[in-house]
């Protein structure tokens, strides 16, 4: 098996195949094809605490800290995390067709203008401690504030209306 990336870790190597799997080597020596990582904590704290996890769902590896990992295995973790992972981040609240529920949201976000349908009011979400929220679209996709204090007047007075 070829590999385009073969990067060594404290305790295992790991490499991507030409067809973009990622392949785990244990420091005993063990192979695991088709590994793929997860976050333990996505939000609160999305470079700390990632499972290399096998096929099965077994973790394979553990990564304290993504930082401390070799940057091109770095590069490989957080490429294969983004290709799984779609969670926009709303920079910016444009418009609301109506303040009552359900209605439409145009939103400006890291990947892009779009727009959603908010079901209610219960699919805004507090997040942790600090000031993120979760909002959940009609379909279910997720998408992050990550400081609602952060935005611009107009996008926080919207928001005040919801919570």
């Amino acid at each position: 098996m070829s590999a385009l990336y073969t990067v060594t870790a404290s305790r295992f190597e790991l490499e991507s195949t030409p067809f973009g799997k990622l392949v785990l080597t244990s420091a005993g020596g063990e192979r695991f094809e088709g590994v793929v990582p997860v976050r333990a904590f996505p939000i609160q704290s999305p470079e700390d605490g990632i499972s290399l996890v096998n096929t099965e769902g077994r973790e394979v590896a553990w990564v304290d800290h993504l930082s401390d990992v070799p940057h091109p295995a770095q590069d490989l973790i957080r490429a294969e995390l983004a290709t799984r992972e779609f969670m926009p981040v709303i920079a910016r609240i444009v418009s609301v067709s109506s303040y009552s529920t359900p209605c439409t949201w145009a939103v400006e976000t890291d990947r892009g203008d779009t727009e959603f349908v908010l079901r209610g009011d219960e699919d805004i979400r507090r997040i942790g401690k600090g000031n993120a929220l979760l909002i959940a679209d009609a379909h279910g996709i997720q998408y992050l504030v990550r400081d609602q204090f952060a935005l611009d007047a107009h996008s926080k007075r919207v928001l005040d209306r919801f919570l």
